[in-house]
């Protein structure tokens, strides 16, 4: 992938809830601080172990309409009774000063981002296995079996349209799905 003088890369990456897209892409970056990660708006509720502006901007649904009602949101999507998003004005900063920005997001909200930018590289994280996929889930201890089986439903849909993404890494050893990750990001001239 060629990018233009001036123009920055916009590189989509999804996967399954459980299949360790956070985790990945925080070992990523930490090799390469060049990239740049979006940080999505979201109406669920915060974990214990995340901040405000840092991993998510937390937002109340009240908000997250009147930011979608002024077009400050590139692609949303609905997932699991939750509303996630992504602010339009800085990734546009930051791939008009010729970055790489990373868009960590769902595969409805990826569907809509290639609509509006063709060429971004889309990469999707599988977990190994299904049953990976749910201890994974469990092993969070933040949701109850309710949305648990929600998420086990929307992965199994997600996973079935991972042939929409140029490239797909399977999260079966941390440092190797990170590797993976930077030599496509890297193979492709970002």
């Amino acid at each position: 992938m060629k990018k233009q003088a001036n123009k920055g890369t916009l590189v989509i990456f999804s996967g399954p809830s459980g299949s360790g897209k956070d985790t990945v892409l925080s070992k990523v970056l930490e090799r390469d601080p060049s990239l740049k990660l979006s940080v999505s708006f979201t109406t669920r509720a915060r974990r214990a172990d995340e901040i405000d502006g840092v991993h998510y901007h937390f937002l109340t649904q009240e908000q997250f309409r009147f930011k979608l009602s002024q077009g400050l949101v590139l692609e949303y999507a609905e997932y699991g009774g939750s509303f996630y998003g992504t602010p339009k004005g800085p990734v546009d900063e930051m791939l008009a000063a010729g970055q790489t920005v990373i868009l960590k997001i769902e595969v409805q909200g990826a569907a809509r981002v290639r609509k509006v930018y063709p060429d971004a590289l889309a990469i999707f994280l599988m977990p190994p296995s299904p049953e990976v996929l749910e201890k994974r889930l469990r092993a969070r201890r933040t949701d109850a079996e309710e949305q648990i089986q929600t998420r086990l439903a929307i992965a199994r849909e997600e996973i079935r349209r991972q042939d929409e993404y140029r490239f797909c890494v399977v999260n079966d050893d941390l440092e190797r799905a990170a590797d993976d990750v930077l030599n496509i990001l890297h193979d492709s001239a970002c």
